[in-house]
């Protein structure tokens, strides 16, 4: 026998026998999980488990061998002290909507489904603070907000899990004015793999600032599940603004566009959204939001302030976009027309996908300094025409960070190919100008070999040496981030 045949052969019996032993030691401890979380807080139903095996990416589906539905943190310290007895994976789980592949069971184990953990413990208006566990969103944490006066920004366009955005330091149209998760987090409570439950900054603790110790809360931020569950996090609330007011802006080319983004950051217009759409992207956006935008490089932007200094940063922008041979603003000054401008921003991922029906999307995620964002954006936008790659670009400009939303026929072959080079070559196009590989998607099961190139050997050391101390078994979302064995 050929001896890369045989060593492929004992590899696929040691993985045949690795799960026959993790679903052997899976069913030995079906009643000890039930007794924590009740018959119907465990599931073992094909369709549940594939729908918590699947997030909104293109990776395949991988489906846990188990589901639990704790409904508080005393029961996700119980069931991760039974999974770290017993050896087994433990993938957290929130709302399924990233991008990474990020909730797959590479190895099987058990998903912990957090929905039930859905209350809103803590608000302290007068201190721009709030608590709240895994299960609540950021849409019905604004519902809950609407009467007090404030309201929570960080807006990645889907109806995420705010410890699901934690989890993977998202951020999204807004970031440009309020930051991204990792500036809005100021406590964690976070369940580590051995049942143990930390609170990052002490417990019930929410200074706006502290100096105390190493920052273990921005550790967690972005870990993607690897580290520990968070099962409560403290965010920080602002003021809805006195007026908001959005517009579109037409221009004759992707340059013209991108170097008006560049010239109201510098010229200091404390803007709060400012969003890139290419030509085949506005074009997907007016067919599927039955709109009526000329298909040219365009920007969606939005002002908050109070009257006055709204009108201050209006005329600022205006001013700069006119000199770039921008179009007149078009307006949307009510809060009805600005919804419907942004909900069709944020279906941009579905009007893509409308472009190509029966295909599957995947969106890059670089950032790059703003200074090389119109240089960054010609070389993909040609890579993409030279390529014949469908691939329509968004993208928070404000903070040098777009998307190609690549929409592609999984059934070819060819196709795929062409698209993973392309991928690599855009992440490496970031990478060259100091820029990284992924702004707020994460890393997941796609860009682990990016990230090494990104921080360098060094940097991943230190990764693996804390993941090792607080996950020695490696049992918290194994197999993503880091590639197990590259040491």
């Amino acid at each position: 026998m050929f001896p890369a045949l045989s060593c492929r052969l004992q590899l696929l019996r040691l993985r045949g026998c690795s799960t026959t032993v993790r679903k052997a030691a899976v069913n030995s401890v079906l009643p000890v999980l039930k007794s924590i979380c009740g018959d119907e807080g465990v599931s073992l139903g094909e369709a549940v488990r594939e729908q918590h095996g699947k997030d909104e990416s293109v990776h395949r589906c991988l489906p846990p061998d188990v589901v639990v539905f704790p409904r508080c943190v005393e029961e996700v310290s119980a069931l991760a002290k039974v999974c770290h007895t017993h050896n087994l994976p433990i993938i957290p789980f929130g709302t399924g909507t990233g991008l990474e592949g990020g909730v797959g069971a590479v190895r099987g184990g058990v998903c912990f489904s957090l929905r039930n953990m859905d209350q809103v413990l803590d608000l302290h208006p007068e201190d721009f603070d709030v608590t709240v566990e895994p299960g609540v969103t950021r849409k019905a944490l604004n519902a809950y907000l609407r009467d007090t006066g404030l309201w929570f920004p960080v807006d990645p366009g889907a109806d995420a899990s705010l410890c699901g955005m934690a989890a993977t330091s998202a951020s999204g149209t807004n970031a440009v004015r309020y930051g991204t998760m990792r500036e809005n987090v100021l406590n964690m409570e976070v369940v580590l793999a051995d049942g143990t439950v930390v609170h990052t900054a002490g417990q019930g603790r929410r200074p706006r600032k502290t100096a105390a110790g190493y920052n273990l809360t921005n550790l967690f931020v972005g870990s993607e599940g690897t580290l520990g569950i968070i099962t409560k996090t403290t965010l920080r609330l602002y003021g809805i603004p006195e007026a908001m007011v959005s517009a579109v802006c037409s221009f004759p080319s992707v340059r013209a566009a991108v170097d008006s983004t560049v010239q109201i950051l510098q010229a200091g217009v404390p803007i709060a959204r400012i969003e890139f759409l290419d030509d085949v992207m506005i074009d997907a956006c007016n067919r599927f939001s039955s709109l009526s935008y000329p298909v040219t490089p365009t920007l969606f932007l939005e002002f908050h302030g109070s009257e006055r200094s709204v009108e201050e940063q209006v005329n600022t922008s205006e001013e700069i976009t006119q000199s770039n041979e921008g179009s007149d603003f078009q307006w949307a000054r009510d809060a009805e027309t600005r919804n419907r401008l942004w909900k069709a921003r944020h279906d941009a991922w579905y009007a893509a996908l409308a472009l190509r029906p029966g295909c599957k999307a995947y969106a890059t995620d670089v950032c790059v300094p703003v200074s090389q964002l119109p240089q960054v954006i010609l070389e993909t936008k040609e890579d993409l025409i030279e390529n014949k790659l469908t691939g329509p670009i968004a993208g928070h400009v404000g903070d040098g960070n777009f998307h190609c939303l690549m929409v592609v026929d999984l059934g070819d072959p060819d196709e795929l190919h062409k698209m993973h080079l392309f991928t690599e070559r855009l992440a490496r196009r970031a990478l060259a100008v100091d820029g990284t590989c992924t702004g707020e998607h994460g890393v997941g099961l796609g860009k682990r070999a990016l990230l090494r190139e990104e921080v360098g050997l060094s940097a991943i050391q230190v990764m693996q040496t804390l993941k090792d101390a607080l996950d020695p078994k490696n049992l918290m979302n194994p197999g993503k981030i880091l590639q197990q064995g590259e040491l």
